[in-house]
């Protein structure tokens, strides 16, 4: 993708052009608890010999926060599930811990039809989930990438006093009784700080958008059991704990000031990996799917173009 495509993601306030892709919504059952998945089309003659690409979104978000990469990768099938217990996706019965959503991506490819072709994306929370699936079912998938991957513990990472005090929010969220603890775990004054702590870009009408992103989507969960179960699962395992077990090429976009993986983690994680491909984007942070899809994009075009031609 150009950089005049890449230009073309925004209008002249900021914000990002509105998304165009149509997609079915299609309806599955994994668990016992039905789930969505939104199925986009391409929307160009190209190759159909081209993979389709399923992607996990990361913790407390939704479908809608890989949409600008979806638009990005118009050549491409593209297949964006809501997480178990958020969005749209009916809450598991059990615990939501990286084993079950690891089960319920499984499920999702068998039930939707999809073969070892599929490339497996995931990004944040879902670069976990999507290393777990990828080291114990190499055979479902043919590449992985993950987009601001988890590489270390997230006490660990660069900003740990920030990963620590989202941890004493949450167990306070816990801790609380049932309706003080959902307006704690809802605040709008709590979402936005999140929000401005990840946000890196100058451009001000982006920032607002990326904050009405979070504003209409962060607390889209089906209760307090999901949230803090999917909390506790995204600062318990990280890529790194299966990177030496994924035999299939992986590509990982990085981001020089992502406050979750230094660039040090994100350069260990990828020398662990057999074939692995790293491309670290500078002026972004942990927010690559909203600040530069459209560069991520490329380096995704570009990643399968050499193994698809």
């Amino acid at each position: 993708m150009s950089g005049t495509a890449a230009r073309r993601q925004l209008t002249p306030s900021g914000a990002p052009v509105p998304f165009s892709r149509r997609a079915a919504v299609r309806s599955f059952t994994v668990g016992g608890a039905e789930q969505v998945c939104r199925d986009f089309a391409p929307v160009t003659d190209g190759d159909p010999g081209l993979p389709p690409i399923f992607m996990v979104h990361g913790f407390r978000g939704d479908h809608h926060g890989l949409l600008r990469i979806v638009e990005a990768l118009p050549r491409h099938r593209v297949l964006v599930p809501d997480l178990p217990g958020f969005g749209a996706g009916a809450a598991l019965p059990g615990r939501h811990d990286v084993p079950a959503y690891t089960a319920f991506v499984r499920g999702a490819l068998e039930e939707l039809g999809l073969g070892p072709d599929t490339v497996l994306l995931g990004h944040s929370f879902g670069s976990i989930i999507a290393s777990r699936l990828a080291a114990e079912s190499p055979e479902l998938i043919s590449e992985l990438v993950l987009v601001n991957p988890i590489c270390e513990p997230a006490l660990e990472g660069p900003k740990g006093i920030t990963s620590k005090a989202a941890e004493f929010y949450y167990r306070l969220a816990a801790a609380l009784p049932e309706k003080p603890g959902m307006a704690v775990l809802r605040s709008p004054v709590i979402v936005r700080g999140m929000s401005m702590l990840m946000a890196k870009t100058k451009d001000p009408g982006l920032r607002r958008w990326i904050h009405a992103q979070h504003d209409a989507y962060f607390s889209a969960f089906a209760n307090r059991r999901v949230v803090l179960d999917a909390f506790r699962a995204s600062i318990s395992a990280t890529v790194r704990d299966v990177a030496a077990q994924l035999t299939m090429p992986v590509l990982l976009i990085a981001a020089e000031q992502d406050d979750i993986g230094s660039v040090k983690g994100q350069r260990l994680l990828a020398e662990r990996i057999p074939d692995a491909e790293l491309h670290m984007l500078p002026g972004v942070g942990h927010l690559v799917h909203y600040e530069k899809p459209a560069e991520a994009a490329e380096k995704i075009e570009d990643f399968l173009s050499r193994r698809h031609p």
